[in-house]
């Protein structure tokens, strides 16, 4: 197996630069279950001044963030709704049903990332002892790369809570949605009564997310971190990563941003490979029937790391990846489409 030179499979996979880690070292830390751990604290307090909430809690993993947010909003035989593509839903392996007793309702997905007002409004089930009571509308922002529309978003919530529905924001790339669309962070946040925003993936954190929300909400998330095994000690290490990513990280994400414009540019001269023009760090490429699994493994064989199955490739771009990587990946790329990538395969 080839290793892996230049990484494009998520923007989990980057690694403490010199100035995070040193960070880290100095970083005065306590025991946080004790809530002794200045650092952490200070990591807490200053995501939710960021986001306009009024606190915030250190989390080990946005699952967990998101889990809490659910539980937060939502008892035993309560229900919430999110989008049929929402991390939440599809790719926290079922932790809401198991860990929570809550039953989820998926709306589809359009393909900009919103979902149907109609449709959101129809999934609330009416006070009746047939149905889970209907308590939390969840959505995610950036949403497979794409940031949600601004009037979606007050359409959406507004709509819920018409219904008295709470809010939750999956807003793990929240800080890719912001410098993407011109708006501060604390804006996108602010129609939400809990958000969840991550520090591993642009921003470029080994560990950790942040749960925001009202005092009250947080209090209850703290009890329930304790309950899911998501207390930790001397967590102001991790914390201080956090905060050094919140204060240099944040403004380079537009790099990102527009390497994964030029990836997306530099690819759409090739027949067989159809991407859209990102707007965020996401690009998703479709690959025609004909190349099956051929072109990923070429990919693979130069080098280059790209995740996906079933014809469709994330390539997703981040602060350990340059315009070296871009260079290598489009060199690739065109070295299978000028014949050599079909010699390599027919000889094997």
């Amino acid at each position: 197996m080839t290793a892996i030179v230049h990484d494009f499979r998520s923007d989990t996979v980057t690694r403490p630069c010199s100035g995070m880690r040193k960070a880290m070292a100095v970083a005065e830390v306590g025991d946080d279950v004790y809530g002794q751990d200045r650092t952490v604290a200070a990591l807490e307090g200053r995501v939710a001044e960021i986001m306009g909430k009024a606190a915030g809690l250190f989390l080990p993993s946005g699952t967990q963030s998101n889990l809490i947010a659910l539980m937060i909003h939502c008892g035993r035989g309560d229900e919430f709704i999110a989008g049929q593509n929402a991390h939440c839903y599809k790719y926290e392996a079922g932790g809401a049903a198991v860990l929570g007793s809550i039953q989820p309702q998926p709306v589809e997905n359009l393909p900009d990332g919103t979902m149907d007002l109609g449709k959101i409004a129809a999934a609330i089930k009416p006070e009746d002892p047939h149905f889970a009571r209907t308590r939390l509308l969840a959505l995610e922002n950036t949403i497979g790369g794409r940031i949600l529309p601004e009037d979606f978003v007050r359409e959406a919530t507004g709509l819920a809570r018409q219904h008295g529905l709470a809010t939750h924001l999956d807003g793990a790339r929240i800080f890719n949605a912001a410098v993407g669309s011109g708006r501060r962070a604390g804006e996108l946040a602010a129609p939400f009564d809990t958000v969840s925003v991550c520090l591993s993936k642009g921003l470029g954190a080994p560990v950790g997310s942040v749960l925001v929300g009202s005092t009250d909400a947080i209090a209850t998330g703290r009890r329930l971190r304790k309950m899911l095994g998501g207390g930790m000690r001397q967590a102001g290490i991790l914390a201080a990563a956090g905060l050094y990513a919140l204060e240099n990280n944040v403004a380079r994400l537009a790099e990102d941003h527009a390497r994964a414009r030029r990836l997306a540019e530099g690819f759409a001269q090739y027949p067989g490979l159809s991407l859209e023009m990102p707007q965020t760090n996401i690009n998703f490429m479709r690959v025609e029937e004909r190349l099956g699994d051929r072109f990923a493994e070429h990919m693979a064989a130069s080098g280059i790391g790209v995740s996906g199955r079933y014809g469709e490739l994330r390539w997703v771009t981040h602060k350990d990846v340059g315009d070296d990587a871009l260079a290598a990946a489009l060199e690739a790329a065109g070295a299978f489409f000028k014949g050599q990538g079909e010699r390599v395969f027919a000889a094997q």
